[in-house]
């Protein structure tokens, strides 16, 4: 279960060094152009896929669309983090193997490992609240940052048994790592 929490965390924070902003910084912390004109073109391509896709996403709450731009920094750590959880949580089971599942629960190691990450954004807000916050703040919203990376994740898709062209396996994915 960790790795479906605190190792999404790191990976989120990891995945910072290479989005929009971390991009721009060598290893010593300088601005500087490291990257060639090739890769940061490939970048742009599949951030503004990450752009899009969150873009469209209406919170009905408040009747309004997240702004896709503005949180796309997160947004690439969101399903960065996720993705390099998962195969790091991979390569301790080959090393340790699987541990106990937890018992009264009828799920896989897999499915429990995203269900940690999705617990993590669990809550409510006012609707006054909501929009402040899709107004001036760079993460999306709790529920879009589930829906976003696991939507993205062929691995969640697997786990969960998803039927492809469904919410949570479209067939058109995004990602950026």
């Amino acid at each position: 279960l960790n790795y479906g929490g605190i190792g999404v965390v790191i990976g989120h924070e990891m995945t910072h060094g290479f989005d929009d902003k971390g991009r721009q910084f060598d290893r010593s912390g300088n601005l500087k152009q490291w990257w060639n004109n090739r890769t940061i073109k490939a970048f742009r391509e599949r951030a503004q896929c990450i752009i899009d896709q969150y873009s469209s996403y209406k919170v009905d709450q408040v009747n309004k669309f997240l702004d896709g731009q503005i949180t796309q920094g997160e947004n690439i750590a969101d399903n960065g983090g996720i993705k390099q959880a998962y195969r790091a949580y991979h390569h301790w089971v080959d090393r340790n193997g699987e541990e106990d599942l937890l018992p009264g629960m009828n799920l896989s190691h897999d499915q429990l490992f995203f269900l940690n990450y999705a617990q993590i954004w669990c809550g409510s807000m006012r609707p006054e609240e909501t929009k402040i916050k899709m107004l001036v703040s760079v993460h999306s919203l709790g529920p879009i940052r589930v829906l976003g990376p696991l939507s993205n994740s062929y691995d969640f898709a697997r786990a969960y048994s998803c039927p492809v062209g469904s919410i949570m396996n479209p067939e058109k994915k995004c990602y950026v790592w």
